[in-house]
């Protein structure tokens, strides 16, 4: 008697790496995958922007989630902070070459959740073809 079917094959291969608890690569998927995260490395994706104008761009951010978030990613080296010594103070944020190697493969998922999250959440709770496989054993 089969008593569990055997675990099928990834469409696509994924790296162990990202799987432990420990894993740096957790981090850093952590600030590129929040919500807050992946907005304003798309926003920025249309060019060099202020900080009015990003927090226009993510409608609903705070200033305190900006001010993390931008600072989370620069800290990565996915933007670049600009501080221009003038009066009043400006500051230009932008996309380094790594923040637009990343939002290359951000921006088709963005893309496919803008054309499908209305069919999505209208569908709710989804009937899925698939089968069953929550709480099956690995």
């Amino acid at each position: 008697m089969k008593v569990s079917t055997p675990p099928s094959q990834p469409l696509v291969p994924i790296l162990d790496g990202v799987f432990p608890a420990g894993c740096p690569s957790r981090t850093v998927l952590d600030h590129v995958s929040s919500k807050w995260g992946v907005l304003i490395l798309v926003a920025l994706a249309e060019g060099t922007q202020r900080w009015s104008q990003l927090r226009r761009r993510a409608d609903g951010i705070s200033e305190k989630m900006l001010a993390q978030t931008l600072k989370t990613l620069e800290g990565d080296g996915f933007i670049h902070r600009d501080a221009q010594p003038v009066i009043p103070p400006r500051v230009d944020y932008s996309l380094t070459s790594r923040g637009c190697d990343l939002v290359a493969l951000l921006k088709p998922m963005v893309d496919w959740i803008a054309e499908h999250a209305a069919e999505i959440l209208n569908d709710q709770p989804a009937v899925d073809s698939r089968p069953d496989t929550q709480g099956a054993p690995a």
